[in-house]
């Protein structure tokens, strides 16, 4: 077992186990046992699990990603105030403001990554499964967990449209399976893209599509799904089922919290209240709108009264 397997093997563990009881699920309610498409299904019962368990985190990566949204103008007030200040001091002023305005509002730019990061040793743990199933078959390499050589033997003969779930693009010169990866890899770098513009065209106010950060965001927008698909060619076909489920799920999970719980001054916020005076103005209600506050008035300045005058005064 090599370096990466050792750090991955409690992780790989647990993948192999969910994807083997979510086979146990599926052959108990009728499917095929042995190779067959309930392999197929347990990857993404995999995702299912995985998304299931991150919820919580997911509802944390929404508060911190408005909190990033809302501190955007004063964010670039700050950016603004320091432009042209590269002494050491400046540098320090600013970097202060900014974690104080991250500890004002209660977030940080890791926490909205926070769901990625995690599913990145997943990720990885699903590969070397993958990877290790025929050696494991051949009796080369110890069993992982449930995974025995009989058990990967069944995944390893386990297909998708007549790719194994274990078949890379660049390892196979069957131009039939090649075409299935190929469409698996556009589908997982799709997904992305649309994931990603869900979640920055639509539910972001209009101060947050503005500035440095936000033209780092566009740019990771078309950047990510072209690493994916240059890098899906080296991804066995069970990894691109994995990573297409997860960014359905995304995409879903997102849909449902941008229509019902819009960021502040988005898009989606707009339309939720459009339709939610519509809905009212059938039931004849008429719902206004929040006007501004008026400013305070400001007072007036007290005249300087003389001395002499005062003492009339009194």
């Amino acid at each position: 077992m090599g370096f990466f397997d050792t750090i991955l093997f409690p992780i790989q563990w647990v993948v192999a186990w969910i994807m083997y009881g979510s086979h146990q699920l599926f052959t108990a309610l009728g499917m095929q046992d042995g190779p067959g498409f309930a392999w197929v299904l347990s990857i993404v019962a995999l995702v299912i699990v995985i998304r299931i368990v991150l919820i919580p985190l997911f509802f944390k990566q929404i508060k911190a990603s408005r909190g990033m949204q809302i501190m955007q103008p004063e964010l670039q007030a700050i950016q603004k105030k320091y432009k042209n200040k590269k002494d050491p001091s400046s540098r320090e002023a600013m970097g202060r403001e900014t974690m104080e305005l991250y500890r004002k509002h209660g977030t940080n730019p890791m926490a909205s990554c926070m769901p990625i990061l995690l599913q990145s040793p997943i990720f990885f743990a699903l590969f070397r499964v993958l990877y290790n199933l025929q050696p494991i078959a051949e009796g080369e390499l110890d069993p992982i967990g449930p995974i025995d050589q009989s058990v990967a033997g069944d995944i390893e003969n386990s297909d998708l449209f007549g790719a194994q779930l274990s078949d890379v693009f660049l390892q196979t010169d069957d131009w039939g399976v090649r075409a299935v990866i190929l469409f698996l890899i556009i589908a997982m770098s799709a997904t992305t893209f649309f994931t990603q513009r869900q979640l920055t065209m639509k539910n972001m106010p209009k101060a947050a599509l503005e500035g440095p950060m936000a033209n780092t965001q566009k740019m990771m927008l078309y950047v990510l799904p072209l690493i994916f698909l240059i890098s899906g060619v080296n991804f066995p076909v069970g990894v691109l089922i994995y990573w297409t489920t997860t960014n359905l799920w995304s995409m879903g999970q997102q849909f449902y919290t941008i229509k019902k719980m819009p960021a502040p001054g988005s898009e989606a916020e707009r339309i939720l209240k459009e339709k939610q005076a519509a809905k009212a103005a059938k039931k004849g209600i008429v719902v206004e709108e929040e006007a501004p506050e008026p400013p305070k008035p400001r007072g007036q300045r007290q005249q300087p009264v003389r001395k002499d005058r005062q003492k009339r005064k009194k």
